[in-house]
């Protein structure tokens, strides 16, 4: 079964072949999606480029701190394609220097840079999307993890801004329901990434999680994107609102 034939997707995240957002792109390229990949400055360009013509995929510029380059964004998916049926937003960061000691060296501009782009920036494009994607039965993801509802080393203010993410998620599957947009997210388990580099102690997350976990493994980008493509199909056309746990059922677990 085929299960995103003739959707288009547009998908924010990817820094490199690491990234969990460029495993979902691989997935739903598979599952006949028509995909838009994004990048943020030269730098992340010149790795996305390659990795999406290997997938025959359009991208385009997009620094989600930016209301002008969404909408423009927007606009070519609209010429493009004339519509959206999915949306996936993998996108975070925090300065490095907030994700060491404790939240109380959280400075102000690094709390409202750190929620802008981590939480905001998936209100924004739903906002400026919303006029693509009402009435095709679409679907927004975003990523979140479990330091939004439980205290990590060192995770700070991002816990902060992926609790304010899983909160945004609720309201957005209320707001647009009403047209047919399902909105959810998942909560995937710690995984080597570009964006994992940056949170000190973080090898000792994964030990932690690999000896508690009910499975006593760690996951895989692949296993976050095949539950990203059942939250994105029509398997999951009843489900909105949802924080969906990848994590080898850690999040579970007591002492």
């Amino acid at each position: 079964m085929v299960l995103l034939r003739g959707k288009k997707a547009l998908i924010l995240g990817v820094a490199n072949e690491k990234s969990i957002a460029w495993a979902i792109a691989r997935l739903f390229h598979e599952q006949g999606a028509d995909l838009l990949l994004t990048y943020a400055g030269e730098a992340v360009e010149k790795r996305v480029r390659p990795l999406a013509e290997s997938l025959h995929a359009t991208v385009a510029p997009c620094n989600v701190t930016n209301d002008d380059e969404i909408a423009a964004l927007m606009e070519q998916i609209n010429q493009q394609w004339g519509g959206l049926d999915i949306l996936v937003h993998s996108v975070a960061f925090a300065d490095k220097e907030e994700l060491k000691g404790s939240i109380l060296s959280t400075s102000r501009n690094g709390f409202a840079t750190a929620l802008d782009i981590s939480a905001y920036s998936f209100i924004g494009l739903l906002k400026a999307a919303q006029p693509l994607m009402t009435g095709r039965n679409a679907a927004a993801l975003a990523m979140s993890y479990y330091g939004a509802e439980k205290v990590f080393p060192n995770y700070n203010v991002m816990g902060v801004a992926k609790a304010a993410l899983e909160a945004s998620v609720r309201y957005l599957a209320a707001g647009m329901g009403q047209d047919q947009v399902r909105v959810n997210a998942i909560s995937a388990g710690p995984i080597k990434t570009l964006a994992a580099a940056g949170v000190g102690g973080f090898n000792q997350i994964l030990s932690t999680v690999e000896e508690r976990a009910p499975l006593h493994r760690n996951i895989t980008q692949e296993e976050v994107a095949k539950s990203a493509l059942y939250l994105c199909s029509d398997l999951a056309s009843g489900v909105t609102g949802e924080v969906h746990y990848v994590d080898a059922g850690y999040n579970i677990t007591g002492i």
